[in-house]
Order: C-alpha cells, then structure tokens, then sequence
C-alpha cells in the first residue's frame, strides 16, 4: 500500500506541523492495511508493507528490490476499465522488471472459477519469443493447464474482405512461413503446444481467441524496455483492457 501525503485535506496541512498530520495518516492507513482481508491473509503469515509516494513506481521498486517473481494488480471494468488502466497499472506494467498479472475488478463482475485449465499465449516471432514461450509453458504447466500459442499476422479490418487470388496465396505462405518458425521454437524449446495462426487486427484477433478458447489466462510479452520509448510502443494495454481473461504480462 502506498500512502500519499499531499494528496490529504490542503488545509490540515497548512494548520498543523507537517510531521504530526504525516504520522497520523500513517498510522490510519496501517491501520486500515492491517484489517483489510485480515481473516484471509492473517498478517503474521502476510507481511504487509505500506510506501511513501506514487502507487506505480514505489510498487516496481519495491519489487525490485525484493526479486519479486510476479505483481498482481486489478484493473476495473467496463468502461472505467478504459481510462483508470492509465495510471497505477499502466506505470507498473511499463516499469516493473518481473511479471505482470492483471484481472478486473472481482467487486464489479461475476467471474468464473479460475480453473486454469486453458492458458493461451500470444507469440510475436520476435527475439524475445523465445523467452515468452518458455515462460508460459513452465507456467502453465506448474498449474496443469493445456497451453495454446496464437501468433496473429498483421492485417486491418479493412482488408479482410477483399481476398484477391494473389493475396490469398501471400497470406497462404505467411501462414506457413509462421508455423514453420513457431515450431523450430517449440522444438529448441521441448514444447509441444497447440498452435494457432489467425489474420486480422492483432489485438482483436488475440482477444476473440482467448474467448473462444475460454482462456483463464492469457500470457503477452512486454517491450524489454521501459520508458515512452520502450514498453508504450506495444499492444500490451490494448490487450489488457479488452481481453475476457486475466493478463499475464512477461
């Protein structure tokens, strides 16, 4: 949890030493910490650890620091899920250095049992696919879950329905072309996955087929690099507002 002084009653600041409004709302939040889900995260056996300053950044930090292997944040839903993504997931997802598992709301859907029996995982065919599959893979199969690769090539919504026979014969081998290479990287990898390979807008595509699929989880992998330069430039976001499943980012 992170604690926000300035972000407190402007005039308690201004009629009161800095130093005694600070420790009062310190005391309040841990107070606050330390009762929430306390039946079901006992905070003997939880620790519980409350920051100073911006939520996302403190959050990566802390993380960081600790070698944490996975954050897991909430987003909301429906079309507050849009906007409020923006701040504190959106900078933990572009700042944290291990995996990112984000889901919406449980307080604001009905989700179903997570079973994860179905995990799907977006492969790019870049040089980080390696990594992303192996991740996955050893993923889903701690928990047991059948495990199937999309790779999506690129195309617009307004080119789907002109299939020209030229066209159709490009896609055609890059269809082929992409399976070829997802299997030399299952076989460098020893996986044995289930491969999928659709057309259309990437992020529509991965979406409709984590639905289809009734994915409980669906694993991306984020830009190596952090910064409006790095890990902004992808789908990442896209995908997590959208998609039906909780969003592992890698």
């Amino acid at each position: 949890m992170s604690l926000d002084l300035y972000s407190q009653d402007a005039f308690q600041l201004y009629v009161r030493p800095l130093s005694e409004v600070a420790e009062e709302q310190q005391n309040l939040a841990r107070e606050k910490l330390d009762s929430f889900l306390k039946s079901e995260f006992p905070v003997g056996e939880f620790p519980r650890v409350l920051l100073s300053g911006d939520a996302a950044i403190q959050i990566a930090q802390l993380a960081r620091a600790n070698g944490f292997d996975l954050i897991i944040m909430p987003t909301h839903a429906g079309v507050f899920r849009m906007t409020l993504l923006g701040s504190t997931t959106a900078k933990v997802l572009n700042h944290a250095d291990c995996a990112v598992l984000t889901t919406q709301h449980a307080e604001a859907i009905s989700p179903r049992q997570l079973e994860h029996r179905e995990w799907v995982c977006a492969i790019d065919l870049n040089g980080d696919s390696k990594r992303v599959l192996r991740y996955a893979s050893q993923a889903a199969e701690s928990v047991h879950a059948n495990l199937t690769l999309i790779h999506v090539i690129s195309a617009s919504a307004a080119e789907l329905p002109v299939q020209l026979d030229l066209e159709g014969r490009l896609q055609s081998a890059k269809r082929e072309a992409a399976s070829r290479c997802i299997e030399e990287l299952q076989k460098a990898g020893g996986t044995h996955a289930f491969t999928s390979v659709v057309i259309g807008p990437i992020k529509n595509m991965l979406t409709d087929e984590a639905r289809r699929l009734r994915a409980d989880v669906l694993v991306v992998g984020r830009g190596p690099q952090s910064g409006v330069l790095g890990r902004l430039r992808d789908l990442t976001y896209a995908v997590v507002r959208e998609a039906p499943c909780p969003v592992l980012s890698v």
